[in-house]
């Protein structure tokens, strides 16, 4: 009986840990605010749709400009390195520089900082540009604001001396339905 309160206890102390990561405020649909942001010309709109799955995060970009439409999915997890076919970064487009067909990134484990606000990803990612082929150190670091409806993606490139900043605002869950 001793051993069974114990292991209850012990159960009761790991649940609320599990709940809070499962509830981080990260998940949800977030729509990318264009003024705010650094400059996407090629998109008019993107939205960035974020769901965890205990150690498994995975991120859908929904992106669009006039009839064309992108989607794709980034996976990171928090216990294991990755390698990531076809890992999609927002200003591809933009930048025409795309990831290698057949090759796939190799994505660290994803850390969570400052108490599950801020979630940190580091890749390295093979790109085909005009120049040729080369990879690209990238570090991303997706931090949740006060109040939990607004989330900031800050990318750092290697290959950029500047990075990249871009402003989400959450939608709310009756509007992501429709």
């Amino acid at each position: 009986m001793k051993r069974l309160r114990s292991q209850l206890f012990s159960l009761c102390l790991f649940l609320p840990v599990v709940a809070l990561a499962a509830d981080s405020g990260f998940a949800g649909r977030w729509q990318l605010d264009t003024k705010r942001s650094t400059a996407l010309d090629g998109w008019s709109t993107a939205d960035l749709v974020i769901s965890i799955d205990g150690n498994i995060v995975l991120f859908r970009y929904e992106m669009t400009w006039h009839a064309t439409k992108v989607t794709a999915e980034n996976e990171a997890k928090t216990n294991t390195a990755i390698e990531h076919p076809d890992f999609f970064r927002i200003d591809q487009r933009h930048m025409a520089v795309y990831a290698r067909p057949k090759e796939a990134a190799h994505v660290q484990p994803a850390v969570w900082l400052d108490g599950e606000h801020t979630l940190r990803i580091e890749a390295q990612v093979p790109l085909e540009t005009s120049q040729g082929n080369t990879t690209m150190r990238l570090y991303q670091e997706y931090r949740l604001l006060e109040g939990g409806n607004e989330l900031v993606l800050i990318e750092l490139h290697s290959t950029r001396s500047r990075p990249l900043i871009y402003q989400f605002t959450k939608v709310p869950a009756e509007a992501a339905k429709k």
